[in-house]
């Protein structure tokens, strides 16, 4: 999803899981529409089905109305492997969890969350990428 689209997201929906997704780990946020803020939640450090299945138990923890995944991009917006791994990534979170899965350009989220401090990257990507994701919407 193109952060045009926010809108699109409906009002009722309040809660949202973000994912920043990684080959090796997976940066994890919660967030709320009402406050427009996120919080780290524990980074998963897994691979394949184990991935799929940590998410699953977060989703199952949090109840969130739907989830955003960052989607990497070079700095010129093209796409490279790690777009497509994402992508694919959201398509498997859309199929098993049958949630909503929003789509946010995620460059420099990490680079972002260091300049803020995080002592988790990953978690704190997570979290750049689910306030921009809120901030967006209506």
């Amino acid at each position: 999803m193109s952060l045009a689209a926010a809108r699109d997201v409906p009002p009722n929906f309040q809660t949202f899981l973000a994912l920043d997704y990684g080959t090796r780990r997976t940066g994890v946020a919660v967030g709320n529409r009402l406050l427009r803020t996120a919080s780290p939640c524990a980074t998963i450090n897994a691979q394949g089905e184990s991935r799929l299945a940590a998410v699953e138990a977060v989703v199952r923890e949090w109840q969130p109305d739907a989830l955003v995944v960052g989607v990497p991009f070079h700095p010129d917006g093209a796409s490279h492997d790690n777009t497509l791994r994402a992508r694919k990534f959201a398509r498997q979170l859309r199929g098993r969890l049958k949630l909503p899965v929003y789509e946010v350009d995620e460059r420099y989220s990490t680079t972002e969350a260091l300049a803020q401090g995080a002592s988790d990257p990953d978690a704190g990507a997570a979290c750049v990428i689910l306030e921009q994701f809120l901030r967006s919407l209506p």
